[in-house]
C-alpha cells in the first residue's frame, strides 16, 4: 500500500504533472491549520527534492502568514481518475515575492498572471504515497479561468490595493509580509 521515499521518483513526477488540483497544508505553532486547494497551471518540479508553486491572489493569505511563523509545508495530490493514489510531499518552504531575486528566477516557469502573489519553493524531505482507495472518481471538465480574468481586469495597482485590504493579515491576525 503506502510507501515512504526520500525523493520524487520519475513515476511520481509523471503522476504530479497529470494532476489538475493539489492541496497545500500549513500551520503556525498556534492558531488555525490551513488547507488550500490549488489549481490552474501553478506547480513545477525543479528536481527530485525541490518543487515550486505559484501562489495567486486570493481572498486570504494564510500560507504566507504561516510560513513566516513556521516553514513546514505539506502538498497533497489525489488521483481522481485512473489508478488510485494519494501522494504527499513534506518539506520546508521558502516564500518569494516580486521584490526577491528568486521570484525573478522562477516566474517565467509559469504562464503570465497579473494576480501572481508569491512563489513558494519547497525542499522536499519526505515523499509518501497511500492507497487512495476511498477517493472518488471525478471527471475533470475544465479549469475555471475567472481568477485570470479578474486579475487582468484589476491591473497590478488595484491588485496591490486589494492585497493591502485583504492579504496583509491572516485570519488569526498574523502578518503576511505581502507588501
Amino acid at each position: 500500500m503506502g510507501k515512504k521515499l526520500d525523493e520524487i521518483t520519475p513515476e511520481l513526477q509523471t503522476f504530479i504533472e497529470q494532476q489538475k488540483l493539489f492541496f497545500v497544508g500549513t500551520a503556525a505553532s498556534e492558531g488555525r491549520v490551513n488547507i488550500s486547494p490549488k489549481g490552474l497551471d501553478s506547480f513545477r518540479i525543479i528536481n527530485k527534492n525541490k518543487v515550486i508553486w505559484l501562489n495567486l491572489t486570493g481572498s486570504g493569505n494564510e500560507t504566507a502568514a504561516h510560513l513566516l511563523k513556521n516553514n513546514r509545508m505539506t502538498i497533497m495530490f489525489c488521483a481522481f481518475e485512473g489508478k488510485p493514489l494519494i501522494l504527499r510531499l513534506y518539506g520546508q518552504a521558502k516564500m518569494y515575492h516580486e521584490r526577491d531575486i528568486e521570484y525573478s528566477n522562477y516566474i517565467d516557469k509559469f504562464p503570465k498572471n497579473t494576480g501572481s502573489r508569491q512563489i513558494i519553493e519547497i525542499s522536499v524531505d519526505l515523499v509518501q504515497t497511500s492507497c487512495g482507495y476511498a477517493v472518488p472518481f471525478m471527471d475533470f471538465k475544465e479549469d475555471r479561468l475567472q481568477l485570470y480574468s479578474w486579475a487582468e481586469k484589476q491591473g497590478k495597482e488595484r491588485i496591490k490595493n486589494y492585497w493591502k485590504e485583504k492579504n496583509t493579515k491572516s485570519i488569526d491576525g498574523f502578518d503576511t509580509n505581502i507588501l
